[in-house]
């Protein structure tokens, strides 16, 4: 139960961290103190209902036939395996999270602009619906705890963002501090992709 959670925690983690628009229009909000715990709500909504219509609904789907949960743990190893070599190649080049500064918004605008960075964004649904749905779906009857650790992540992540925007600020403008947060991912990745490798499927099934 607690690996599960564990498991889910560490992937929508390290999904969820990687440098994205969303992770910056979240911080440039933070920084001009424009609603940014309004932003990380939707985010972390959106986030959480993506969450489980992909691990509840597409796990479902997944989990009922064996030869699909086969093909879909084998894809995920790959991709995992794939994201986790991209990151530790990004780690050796100089990339920072930057917030661009903007004219003052209401509202609706606030909540409008953060459903499109989040929604219209294709990775979302790579990444959060298909890949931690086809891998929550490895988990059986027991996915929940797995739904729970990744959306925990994303809670955790999109608050903390959020309420420390300028504090972290320096912090994440720093070429060295997304080095060791893409070798930070770049382990999660890997592990995880291992972890599926050496996953007995009859116990989860």
């Amino acid at each position: 139960m607690l690996e599960i959670y564990l498991n889910g925690l560490l992937l929508s983690g390290a999904l969820i961290i990687a440098i994205g628009s969303q992770n910056a229009f979240l911080l440039a909000q933070g920084l001009r103190r424009e609603s940014p715990i309004l932003v990380a709500t939707v985010c972390a909504v959106c986030d959480a209902l993506l969450i489980i219509a992909g691990v509840m609904g597409l796990g479902t789907l997944i989990q009922s036939n064996n030869t699909l949960l086969e093909v879909t743990r084998w894809a995920g190893v790959v991709y995992l395996a794939g994201f986790g070599l991209m990151s530790l190649r990004r780690s050796f080049k100089t990339e920072r999270l930057k917030a661009e500064g903007q004219g003052q918004k209401s509202i609706r605008a606030i909540v409008l602009s953060t459903l499109a960075v989040t929604l219209l964004n294709p990775h979302v649904y790579l990444d959060t619906v298909i890949l931690l749905g086809s891998i929550g779906a490895q988990y059986g009857d027991q996915r929940g705890y797995f739904v729970l650790g990744a959306v925990t992540a994303s809670l955790v992540w999109f608050y903390g963002l959020g309420f420390g925007a300028v504090k972290l600020a320096p912090l994440l403008s720093r070429p060295m501090a997304w080095k060791i947060i893409d070798l930070v991912i770049c382990l999660i990745m890997l592990s995880m992709a291992y972890s599926l490798v050496q996953m007995d499927l009859t116990h989860t099934l």
